[in-house]
This record gives structure tokens, sequence and C-alpha cells, in this order.
């Protein structure tokens, strides 16, 4: 299905009122293919979203907006783990109940991550302990100019901390089609988060590592459908072992995460409660008061006033702790993805 200047305010969680100049719902592959070469002849930008749950339009789209629909999940059982093939138009919480009910346990701490598996990689997502490069097995890439589908490792997706390969030379022109997840028969609960913590490693369940991860998830974030919004705003940063030694003899409680590296995970939310700025507002947008890692459309906002308080809440964190937080959250312009730090800045 194929829309002239279409408004994109049901397409991106934030619900900002923004256009685009046409708009794709692609169920097939061959849809893609057409709508990519149609965009060509045009000579105009194209963006690939899902359910638009980590983007920030800052004005509207000059281009085609094509929407990924695509859907199906098949389950191959090996002798040690269970094989997924999951389309990328599924969504990610609906995979993740899915799997559950099947018996095949290993996704549970990443419940209700909003948008779809084929945005899972680009994102390289994660919560509570795991991020989904330790349960992929491969991700399928659709080059739109040729129709060819490279079946990708995980080795040559690059994957780093919500980074990977497909937010960079793979930008643009290509499209996730599909994402192969690998899952352990022999489950082992990560209980090392929140309120997981709790939990008793020897006797917990999968489903019950589940409800507590929504529970946790619920009782933090706002629902984008009531209030709008695109789920933590910023990257949780990372700093060295004497930055944090540092903060922690003047913030004892600080949370802090070391990791295989030798850098410690700090929480920005942490950061910018720290900084008093839940409830701050500018404009429509304001931080959330329940979790000051979430900026909300409190009140019919703009794209400007969410930069406003990003911007806002960036350099008072940064006066503060001497820590510039970058964010996660990706910021789309006229014709395409921008560099979000240097709007900020």
């Amino acid at each position: 299905m194929s829309t002239e200047s279409a408004s994109l305010k049901n397409h991106n969680t934030f619900a900002l009122p923004v256009n685009a100049a046409h708009l794709v719902i692609a169920e097939q592959i061959e849809m893609m293919i057409k709508a990519w070469q149609k965009a060509q002849k045009r000579k105009e930008p194209f963006l690939v979203l899902g359910e638009g749950s980590n983007v920030l339009f800052l004005e509207d789209f000059a281009g085609t907006v094509m929407i990924n629909k695509l859907e199906g999940i098949e389950a191959k059982e090996g002798q040690d783990t269970w094989h997924l093939h999951v389309s990328a138009g599924e969504n990610w919480h609906h995979l993740v109940s899915y799997t559950l009910k099947c018996g095949m346990p290993g996704l549970e701490n990443m419940a209700l991550i909003p948008g779809l598996v084929g945005s899972a990689p680009i994102q390289n997502i994660g919560a509570y302990g795991i991020e989904l490069q330790q349960v992929c097995e491969y991700v399928d890439l659709l080059n739109l100019t040729t129709g060819e589908i490279d079946r990708m490792d995980p080795q040559r997706c690059e994957f780093g901390y919500r980074e990977s390969i497909f937010k960079h030379k793979f930008k643009e022109g290509f499209v996730i089609v599909a994402v192969g997840l690998r899952l352990n028969k022999q489950w082992s609960p990560l209980l090392n988060y929140g309120n997981l913590t709790k939990l008793d490693p020897q006797t917990v369940t999968p489903q019950q590592v589940f409800d507590a991860v929504c529970a946790m998830r619920r009782s933090k974030l706002p629902d984008p459908r009531i209030t709008g919004n695109a789920g933590s705003f910023f990257k949780n940063p990372q700093v060295s072992a004497e930055t944090a030694e540092r903060m922690l003899a003047q913030y004892p409680s600080m949370p802090h995460y070391p990791q295989a590296d030798g850098q410690v995970k700090l929480a920005a939310g942490w950061l910018i409660d720290q900084c008093s700025l839940k409830g701050h507002q500018i404009g429509g947008a304001a931080v959330n008061s329940l979790q000051a890692l979430v900026l909300v459309n409190a009140d019919n906002a703009s794209s400007q006033d969410v930069v406003a308080l990003a911007k806002h809440v960036r350099n008072t964190v940064a006066e503060r702790f001497g820590i510039w937080l970058e964010p996660e959250v990706r910021f789309i312009g006229a014709t395409g993805e921008l560099d979000a730090v240097e709007v900020l800045s």
C-alpha cells in the first residue's frame, strides 16, 4: 500500500505531527524493492521504519518512508539449541512471549522492549544483562538495488553497545528482512539487575523472570500509546574505573556495573535524576516523572521542544558530572538520519 503526503503521527511513538512525502506499507520483499526503485527514480530520500519506537523526527520527511510489515516465525529444534528464523516485521515483545509459550526460553530479559524484530540488530537491543548479539545467529540483509539477500553472521554485524554495522555501512539502500536466533536448551537465568536479584536462581522459572521484567518496565516506562515517548532517550555511559571510583567516593549508592573491558557502565537515568530534572518541561516535552531516562510528549510537543529538552538535560548532566550523554534515539531530518550528538551540541 502506498500513500502520497501521509501523516507519520501513528508511525512514531513520540506521536509528533510530522508528514512524509510518500508512505509505503510493505508486506512483501517485492514491494520493498519497488518502493526503493520509485524513490531512486524520483531522486528522493528513503527511510525504513518498523514501529517508529526509537526515532525522533526533527521535521517533515521529504521522501519515502517504508514500513516493514514482513511477518512469520519458524522454529527448528537442534540437539542442544532452538533455531528461530523471524521475519523483520514481527513485533519483538510478541516474539518473546511466543518463544516462552513454546517452551523456548532465553529472551525473557528483553521482554517489552518496543519495536520490531528487524530493528533489534540495528540497535543491538538489550536489557537486564543480555544483548541481542548473545542470541543472534544471523541477519538476512536485502540489497534493495540488486534484490539479493545476504546472510550475515554476528561477526560481520559489528555489534557494540547499541551499535552495529547497520547504522553505518548498510544504512542506505539495504533493509533487514529476517533475523536468526539461537536459544540454548540448557537454560540458566540472568538475575544481575533490578528486582531480578531478589529471585532465587535455584528455583526461578523463565516465566517468573519474564513477569518480573514486565513489572519493572511497566512501573518505570510510560506506555507510548498513552504518552508519546521513544523509551530510553540516552545511552548508559561507560567511564574508566578511575572515574567510577572517584564518583563512588562522592556518591556511594551510585548504580554502577563493571564491564568485561575494564570500563564501568553508569545509569544515565540516575545521573539525570541527581540533577533534579524529573518532571522538568520545555514547551510540550518533559522528563518523565517516574524514569528520568525517558523524555515524553506531555502536551502536544513539537520536535523542537524535544530537542531543546534533550539539550538541556545533556548540558546539565555534563555540568554536574563531567559526563556527556549520547542519545540512543535516532534523529531523522528532512532527508535522512542526522548525527544526534551534533544536533544537541
